[in-house]
């Protein structure tokens, strides 16, 4: 059973081409963060090995091996293997050769159980140079029972030959009703709850299941607005502290600055009185009262730095000093 929320466009060719065994050897799925592109590509590892009438079944040996990460011949490439590769020393933030040439040496085995050997690559933008090269001899020459399965935010940050030897899946993320839609049908969570988070989720199917079952990360959202209210009002200094605070944590600021955008957009919607397509539905109030304190050309000229800032994250750029600016940026209250 496919486990994927609103893409079934991309099931539907994948059905077809498992039915008429006209495989491509490299898959790219792209598209904003957790949207389903990790959970795709696991369900197309299953699919592939499975041993039930419908691909994939959920229910056989493989299938299940598969979802619990100990199938022997799929292999999640990233960041954590990468770490068990070098014996736990602390690694970079970039996938490094080492793990690519471990593919490349398990690749010319064959498989141990299954039909095919799948290696899935999430994130493959934090390959490094080298890392890439090396992947891309794979590419160029894959063994017939190969299957690499990439993920990453847009094909523009990896290189061009990578991209032209995949197959690209342009994910979008689905829509509120389908999120809500899933969430009770898959996670029993009906009703205003489901609603919010639905709404919440901005498209990202699997920042709304996170939510669904961890009620923490709904108080840390509204920990994380709280903040962004205040830092309008505040000193120079104290958005600087913000920037000092943040600046060694560059996933953590994706998902605030991500935040931040979808407020802000929020900011724009109410004083275009366009309540109807907001995120943070349950905050609806005060983004009325904080709208009337900044101007229209502001809030859009501060959607734009945002958005530059998380431009900026993707190409290694100093955390801090991105931070700093942005924070200089911010508007105050009127």
């Amino acid at each position: 059973m496919w486990q994927v929320v609103g893409h079934e466009w991309a099931v539907t060719l994948f059905e077809n081409s498992l039915a008429q065994g006209r495989l491509s050897h490299a898959y790219l799925f792209t598209g904003p963060p957790r949207i389903g592109k990790t959970t795709l590509a696991l369900n197309l590892a299953q699919a592939l090995n499975c041993t039930g009438k419908d691909k994939p079944c959920g229910e056989c040996l493989s299938c299940q091996k598969t979802s619990q990460g100990i199938h022997p011949d799929v292999r999640m490439v990233d960041l954590a293997y990468q770490k068990g590769l070098l014996e736990g020393r602390e690694g970079s933030t970039a996938l490094g050769i080492d793990a690519i040439r471990s593919i490349q040496s398990d690749a010319a085995l064959k498989p141990f159980e299954g039909r095919w050997k799948v290696f899935i690559i999430p994130q493959a933008e934090n390959m490094t140079p080298e890392a890439a090269n090396c992947l891309l001899k794979t590419l160029e020459e894959p063994p017939s029972h190969v299957v690499l399965l990439l993920t990453a935010l847009h094909t523009d940050l990896l290189f061009p030959t990578i991209v032209s030897r995949c197959q690209v899946f342009n994910l979008r993320p689905p829509s509120t009703t389908l999120i809500r839609e899933a969430l009770g049908r898959r996670w029993d969570l009906e009703g205003e709850r489901a609603h919010l988070i639905a709404a919440l989720s901005a498209g990202r199917m699997g920042w709304a299941v996170e939510a669904a079952q961890n009620q923490a990360l709904l108080r840390e959202r509204n920990g994380r607005l709280d903040e962004l209210l205040s830092l309008p009002g505040a000193r120079r200094l104290e958005r600087l502290s913000f920037a000092q605070r943040w600046g060694s944590q560059p996933e953590r600021v994706k998902e605030i600055l991500t935040l931040w955008l979808g407020w802000w957009r929020d900011l724009l919607l109410a004083k275009e009185g366009c309540w109807d397509k907001m995120e943070n539905i349950d905050r609806k109030n005060t983004l009325l009262e904080e709208a009337e304190k900044h101007e229209l050309g502001e809030i859009k000229e501060f959607i734009s730095s945002i958005r530059e800032t998380l431009h900026e994250l993707e190409s290694n750029v100093n955390l801090r000093l991105a931070l700093e600016v942005l924070m200089l940026d911010l508007p105050s209250k009127r």
